[in-house]
């Protein structure tokens, strides 16, 4: 009885071994970015979409599909066949859209597995040069005194705008939030100095405080960002535990093998360590993070936590 238990085992799952032994040289690979092109989320995929070819010694293809905050690519990803041939590239929106969109496509933490957090980042919170603003002690004191403070972030419900929400909350400051769409327009604003204060990542806002068009006040990381190490953090400025990075992961299908799942997560491993992957990376401001999937499942579960709380408590509505 045991011999012919072991021998309907291995008729069983002999299929999938040999499948995911021989993943991935059925067909291409395909990233599907849940943003436009041209942003954060899409040069992540880019940076990594050589090396992963060369890699996995197979095609890796680049499809954006935005829309919804990331939630129509992501729904893309939970959808397709559990083949190993389809990951999402996500971006910080991934952990609140569960509790921002109703009727959303998908169950995040069922149909999904998160395959490897690539990298956190700063959000920083600028205002332009010109402004009276010269730190964030100055905004904070112009709320309490109710002198109508407004801040600009990518949109409603994105996570500039769900931390500036947390700041506010936890100290009584009323500040008025007005949503953008992307951040190419948020900053012309901000600089043209129709709204006195921006929230957006790193990689959106550095070149305008390079170019010395407008001042950093803080950043939203527990520790200061290596690329503005000079700007200290909200947990600095009074709010002791404050964090609120923006962030990138891959993901899949929750069915994928994990045989595979763990492949995935090996070489993106390997190739985060690349130096000139991990310059490129940096130029966008994003901080490298890298292991295991559990320990981005870890991360993106305790994201999803913090900020459901600030939408429910605070009835935030997507746009």
């Amino acid at each position: 009885m045991k011999k012919l238990r072991t021998l309907f085992t291995l008729i069983t799952f002999a299929p999938l071994l040999i499948f995911a032994q021989a993943w991935p040289a059925k067909q291409p690979i395909k990233l599907v970015v849940v943003f436009p092109p041209g942003g954060s989320v899409d040069q992540v995929a880019r940076v990594l979409q050589v090396p992963l070819q060369l890699a996995l010694g197979q095609t890796v293809i680049v499809e954006n599909k935005g829309g919804a905050s990331g939630a129509i690519g992501t729904a893309q990803v939970a959808q397709a066949p559990a083949d190993g041939y389809t990951f999402g590239v996500v971006f910080d929106t991934h952990a609140v859209n569960p509790s921002l969109i109703p009727n959303l496509a998908f169950d995040t933490k069922r149909d999904l597995v998160d395959v490897i957090l690539i990298g956190k980042s700063a959000m920083v919170l600028a205002t332009p040069v010109g402004s009276d603003f010269k730190t964030f002690a100055d905004v904070v004191a112009a709320a309490k005194a109710k002198k109508n403070v407004s801040y600009g972030s990518i949109g409603s419900g994105s996570l500039g705008h769900l931390a500036m929400t947390l700041i506010g909350k936890s100290s009584g400051l009323d500040w008025q939030h007005i949503p953008y769409r992307g951040g190419g327009p948020l900053m012309s604003d901000t600089i043209a100095g129709h709204v006195p204060l921006s929230i957006g990542s790193v990689f959106v806002t550095k070149p305008h405080i390079d170019n010395k068009k407008l001042r950093p006040l803080v950043v939203t990381t527990s520790k200061r960002s290596p690329d503005l190490p000079d700007v200290p953090t909200v947990a600095e400025s009074g709010y002791a535990g404050f964090e609120a990075p923006a962030w990138w992961a891959i993901v899949a299908s929750a069915k994928t093998q994990p045989d595979i799942v763990r492949r995935m997560n090996e070489e993106i491993n390997k190739i985060l360590k690349n130096a000139e992957v991990a310059k490129k990376l940096d130029q966008q401001g994003i901080d490298i993070v890298g292991g295991t999937s559990a320990q981005a499942k870890t991360f993106i579960d305790a994201q999803m936590t913090i900020w459901d709380k600030v939408v429910k408590d605070n009835n935030i509505k997507a746009e």
